[in-house]
């Protein structure tokens, strides 16, 4: 599996799991565009990575707003000439009860993870589609395949990304693009670090309570998921040689969920 002189935008890459994505998929060769709404820490992760011999280029996009989607995509173009993958990673995390939830907060979970998909691959797949290739990675999570309290826009849109990852296989299989979905269990980034003591106060627990009984009681060793994990599994959709490799979700959970 070679991702050699192959054109890689990962959004939200300049740190956590899509820096993780991106410094994987660019040791494999590619040309990793690291597509994030911090501008200066996009630089800084591709100037790491030149450091390192890798190939990145660094945009700043908010994957919420249109305009910014498409003149990013854009630019990417006019300087690469082409895309030959898009991994869809960008996102965030807002904790409430469902009663409590605001209506604002649900809106932004929803434009970051299902907007934000959906504008980048529709930029995407026009690029994709004269060239007759491409692959697109969603990350999801296993709240792709199951629910947790507290998180009901969250899990709603990581739902959605399975059923926009097989109509996007459905309609790209003619134009030679695949579409998969790689569903993380818990990873200790930044994020998840927040999510900790948030949810603790939310439950009324502590925060060992919070890691122990809540983000990994269903695993089967009580180890949390890493970066590299997920980057080997969106390598290995990215990557792959064989067009019957589209429309699937792939677990990476430490057994949390097993379908």
């Amino acid at each position: 599996m070679s991702m050699q002189d192959q054109v890689a935008i990962v959004t939200g890459a300049a740190s956590g799991i899509g820096r993780a994505i991106a410094h994987r998929l660019a040791r494999e060769g590619a040309h990793v565009v690291i597509a994030d709404l911090a501008l200066p820490a996009a630089e800084k992760t591709v100037a790491e990575f030149a450091a390192e011999g890798l190939a990145a280029t660094a945009i700043a996009m908010d994957v919420s707003d249109e305009r910014q989607v498409e003149e990013g995509i854009a630019a990417v173009l006019r300087k690469l000439g082409r895309i030959d993958v898009l991994v869809s990673n960008a996102g965030i995390q807002i904790v409430h009860p469902l009663e409590d939830f605001p209506l604002a907060d649900w809106r932004r979970m929803l434009a970051i993870h299902l907007d934000g998909a959906f504008l980048t691959t529709r930029a995407c797949l026009k690029p994709m589609y004269a060239a007759g290739r491409g692959s697109i990675v969603y990350i999801g999570s296993v709240h792709s395949k199951e629910a947790s309290k507290l998180k009901a826009p969250y899990v709603t849109a990581k739902h959605g990304l399975i059923g926009l990852a097989k109509v996007v296989a459905k309609e790209g299989a003619a134009h030679g693009v695949r579409a998969n979905t790689v569903c993380p269990g818990f990873v200790r980034t930044p994020l998840v670090e927040k999510q900790i003591p948030e949810q603790a106060k939310a439950l009324g627990i502590s925060e060992e309570a919070v890691i122990r009984d809540v983000m990994l009681k269903e695993t089967v060793d009580g180890e949390f998921t890493t970066v590299e994990d997920v980057a080997e599994a969106v390598l290995f959709f990215a990557a792959a040689g064989s067009n019957a490799m589209t429309g699937q979700s792939l677990i990476v959970s430490h057994g949390w969920c097993m379908e």
